[in-house]
């Protein structure tokens, strides 16, 4: 079983930046895709960003220019560098795993909270 461990959620000013880390432990020679969502009070949950085994990237066009999305394969790891935040970037963001036969894992979510 995959197991996905998030960190980096906080209280950060408009303009301010966090760092989003997701670390996979478990069975993660099969990955497909990790990438993050996230859910605003009484929204849908969207995607954000995400990226394949070979390095693609995508990202909601909200964030494009702002968010970085990479991976540090070594520690198993999918990062998030979320710059010059926004009220509407206010959301639970949550990590997931696609492995490569279509199954997936979720984090737990964290909280990131942009007021001033």
């Amino acid at each position: 079983q995959v197991q996905l461990v998030e960190s980096g959620g906080g209280l950060v000013q408009p303009g301010g930046s966090l760092r989003l880390s997701c670390a996979a432990s478990g069975i993660i020679s099969s990955i497909n895709t990790m990438g993050w969502y996230r859910q605003a009070p009484g929204k849908e949950r969207e995607l954000v960003a995400s990226i394949s085994s070979a390095g693609r990237t995508n990202y909601a066009d909200s964030v494009k220019g702002r968010f970085t999305i990479s991976r540090d394969t070594p520690k198993n790891t999918v990062l998030l560098q979320m710059n010059n935040l926004k009220y509407e970037d206010t959301a639970v963001y949550y990590c997931k795993l696609t492995l490569v036969w279509g199954v997936d894992y979720w984090g737990q979510g964290t909280q990131v909270t942009v007021s001033s």
